[in-house]
């Protein structure tokens, strides 16, 4: 056990560890004793989902995914892996920036006066365990968008404030992941408390482990552990640039900003729109799509009403709606809009790309469309233009 009397030394001295299973369980133990909320992946329901976890023994052991697009299947594993799994239905925007969020309630008393109250948001600290290299970035790009510019949006501050972020580098990505294309992955640099290599080899079942904040020293500094030794470094290196020479997709090698901004008449917009069903599943599995819009409920007696916050999403006919009907009226256009922001607008307002290639939106498409498969196509037809005589 490490000395725990000076976590700045800790974090200056001994940045890295080694952790077994035990270690993992303690981390747990650790972070509820600190009054955190951990939430982390567990199989249930056919599939590995995010849910708060009262042990480590309801992490998904032994568990990986088959991932196509439009399929999804859990497959057991024979050598008890923790995180060998990409990315599942759910991101951690679903803790951040739920779904449902109730702005305020108000009453009609008797006399007649109308009372109005706003919704006080409670702070939550949580502790995410086993963020993906990807969905890290995902949250840093929440995070400009939520609260970093002029408008902030209370219910996520209160939610992220404080949030302790264990982050897992990937070492067995997908089929449908391609966060190498947009840099994003299979490893982490910066912006977590922990971050984990899980290893299971000759030398056993193992998370190398690093602390990448004050936070993070002190909280290892209370787990068993070892220190780290150079074989287990080299192994956790490896595994993950071997993670990286496998990613199950790619998007161009060229400026996908340039790319959609200049082939908006592309004929390829016709062909998506022929299997795009227009049902927003893409926007809801995506770890930063943001779009919100408001709804008023009542009761029966009138006397009692609510406004709530809750997710829409850009392939809604009614998203664009002005007085004279909607902006984008045609699957196509709600599809390019979607793409061409995600790849190349978003630029324009959070100077980053909206995209971290985790590929769910591969996967839970119902009809199979895939968005490095039509990246390809545009850039393909727009290098056949050019060429033409």
């Amino acid at each position: 056990m490490a000395d725990t009397s000076d976590a700045g030394a800790v974090l200056g001295n001994q940045a890295d560890a080694v952790l077994d299973r035990d270690g993992l369980d303690a981390l747990v133990r650790v972070l509820k004793r600190r009054g955190r909320t951990v939430i982390g992946p567990t199989a249930r329901d056919g599939a590995i989902v995010l849910d708060e976890l009262e042990s480590a023994d309801e992490l998904p052991y032994g568990w990986g995914v088959e991932l196509e697009a439009g399929q999804y299947r859990v497959r057991r594993r024979e050598d008890g892996a923790a995180f060998a799994h990409s990315a599942g239905p759910q991101s951690w925007k679903s803790f951040l920036h739920p779904d449902r969020v109730r702005q305020w309630t108000t009453d009609r008393r008797p006399g007649g006066e109308i009372a109005v109250h706003e919704e006080k948001q409670q702070s939550v600290s949580y502790a995410f365990l086993g963020v993906r290299p990807c969905d890290l970035r995902a949250i840093q790009i929440l995070d400009r968008v939520m609260s970093g510019g002029r408008y902030q949006d209370p219910a996520y501050l209160s939610r992220r404030a404080g949030a302790f972020l264990i982050a897992v580098e990937c070492t067995e990505p997908g089929a449908t992941c391609f966060c190498v294309s947009m840099g994003t992955g299979p490893a982490v640099d910066a912006g977590y408390d922990l971050a984990l290599t899980e290893l299971v080899d000759d030398a056993g079942h193992r998370f190398f482990c690093r602390s990448g904040s004050e936070a993070g020293a002190a909280v290892l500094a209370e787990l068993p552990h070892r220190g780290a030794d150079d074989p287990t470094r080299t192994a956790a290196t490896e595994a993950v640039s071997a993670a990286a020479e496998r990613m199950g997709r790619s998007m161009p090698p060229v400026d996908l900003r340039t790319l959609m901004r200049d082939n908006l008449e592309a004929e390829r917009w016709d062909d998506v729109t022929a299997r795009c069903l227009s049902c927003g599943n893409c926007t809801m599995v995506c770890p930063t799509c943001f779009c919100t819009t408001t709804e008023d409920v009542t009761d029966l007696t009138g006397d009692h009403a609510e406004r709530w916050r809750r997710w829409d999403s850009c392939y809604d006919l009614d998203f664009s709606l002005l007085h004279g009907g909607p902006v984008r009226a045609t699957p196509r256009s709600r599809y390019r809009q979607w793409l061409t922001h995600k790849l190349s607008t978003w630029h324009d307002q959070f100077d980053s790309s909206g995209c971290v290639g985790c590929g769910r939106c591969i996967v839970w498409c119902p009809t199979g469309i895939d968005l490095t498969e039509e990246a390809h196509a545009l850039h393909q037809e727009a290098t056949q233009t050019e060429s033409a005589p």
